[in-house]
């Protein structure tokens, strides 16, 4: 909609202009982001063949001068001869087509879709807490309960502290570094429901103990006691890979994250599969909305893709989008459409996003966790994750062939 319709953060008219990092991650598979990418390059993805020649020294990162991946996309688009670009503001939603928008979705687009997905749907600002591996916790640290023994009686992983522990976590939460967004569109207001993990520990030393770490109705099994204080860690998917810590929704930096929360006993030597934030994101609640290919569910036609599908991320969304003009494709000419196995990391970001619990769901990055598990387990991690590359490097050679795309790779 640039020029005639402005956004808080976009300086220039350019297409696909990047407005916070310049790096589209690690092109390494023994990265979750560097496998997804691998698969977006089988699939002839022209976001990643622009990059490529915008690209600026990064070590293992694919990073771009802004300038000129926004040029040559802009370029490449412009240029194409069955490509017209309308540089007006979408406020109606199309019968058939790609709804590809994000953050920076305008008001009456918003609207627009939750009038058309129920204005239920639709989030205008993540709470998003921090998920670890399970393989990297230290279980004899934790203990399954649930409180008061609801559900199955052990559905949480709990980091029992005690005084002088909880004491050390909440003054070093309250020393940690904030991340401060440059953007005016991204400087939430908190909910005081939904309040970052700091701003409690700020507001009184037992503020968490009676808020997310509070450790009513859980009783250690070693002590018979219950702790002076708990952090809860809620299973994140079926296999039981990923953990989440309840409640521990954040706006510490990156790397204050991960100094403080492994001061929690058993996440010690934690590998986080995401970081935790707090920023404006619209999004749907894609597993009440959309179908498995991620179009609305009563129009196989009318495809969503990028960040207001739930994927976090420039590689995610830029992956999306390719999927969903794969499939918009084969469903104008009359094929169905073809979702990539959860072996694949582009086909388990998708299941998750169709299959996720609607009342908990929450946008999410690539990670391992998300991959199908090996059908035989590979107890040594590094072997372990090279498997799961393997098997999805080959399982998205077949999907590219099934789907039809151009294999770059």
């Amino acid at each position: 909609m640039r020029p005639g319709t402005r956004t808080e953060a976009h300086q220039t008219d350019y297409l696909a202009e990047l407005v916070c990092s310049n790096s589209f991650k690690s092109v390494e598979t023994a990265n979750a982001h560097g496998l997804l990418k691998a698969e977006m390059r089988r699939l002839g993805s022209l976001v990643l063949a622009v990059a490529d020649s915008a690209r600026v020294p990064g070590g293992a990162a694919l990073a771009v001068d802004r300038t000129a991946f926004a040029r040559g996309m802009q370029d490449r688009v412009a240029t194409h001869p069955l490509i017209t670009i309308v540089r007006s503001e979408v406020t109606e939603l199309p019968e058939a087509g790609i709804v590809a928008t994000g953050p920076l979705t305008s008001d009456r687009l918003a609207q627009a879709i939750a009038r058309r997905l129920g204005a239920e749907s639709l989030a205008f600002f993540d709470a998003i807490a921090p998920i670890v591996s399970d393989d990297s916790l230290d279980h004899g640290m934790l203990f399954r309960a649930s409180r008061y023994g609801k559900g199955d009686g052990d559905d949480y992983l709990n980091a029992p502290l005690d005084e002088a522990q909880y004491d050390a976590f909440v003054a070093a939460l309250v020393q940690a570094d904030q991340y401060e967004s440059p953007h005016e569109f991204d400087r939430t207001p908190y909910f005081e429901g939904c309040l970052p993990v700091e701003e409690m520990a700020r507001r009184g030393r037992d503020v968490l103990r009676f808020g997310p770490m509070k450790p009513v109705g859980l009783v250690d099994p070693r002590t018979g006691r219950a702790p002076f204080a708990v952090v809860q860690l809620r299973r994140e998917d079926r296999a039981g890979q990923m953990w989440n810590l309840v409640g521990f929704q954040t706006r510490l930096r990156t790397g204050e994250q991960r100094r403080v929360f492994p001061l929690i006993p058993g996440l010690a030597a934690a590998e986080f599969l995401r970081l935790g934030s707090i920023h404006r994101n619209s999004y749907v609640n894609a597993p009440a909305t959309l179908s498995q290919h991620l179009a609305v569910k009563d129009n196989p036609r009318l495809l969503f893709a990028g960040q207001i599908t739930g994927v976090e991320g420039y590689t995610e969304s830029a992956a999306s989008g390719l999927l969903a003009g794969l499939n918009l494709a084969r469903l104008t000419a009359g094929e169905p459409p073809l979702v990539p196995p959860p072996t694949t990391m582009l086909g388990a970001l998708c299941r998750y996003l169709v299959t996720c619990d609607p009342a908990r769901f929450q946008p999410m990055n690539a990670n391992f966790g998300l991959l199908e598990p090996l059908e035989s387990a590979v107890r040594e991690k590094t072997r372990r994750r090279e498997r799961l590359v393997e098997r999805a490097l080959q399982d998205g050679d077949a999907f590219a062939s099934a789907i039809g795309a151009l294999v770059t790779a």
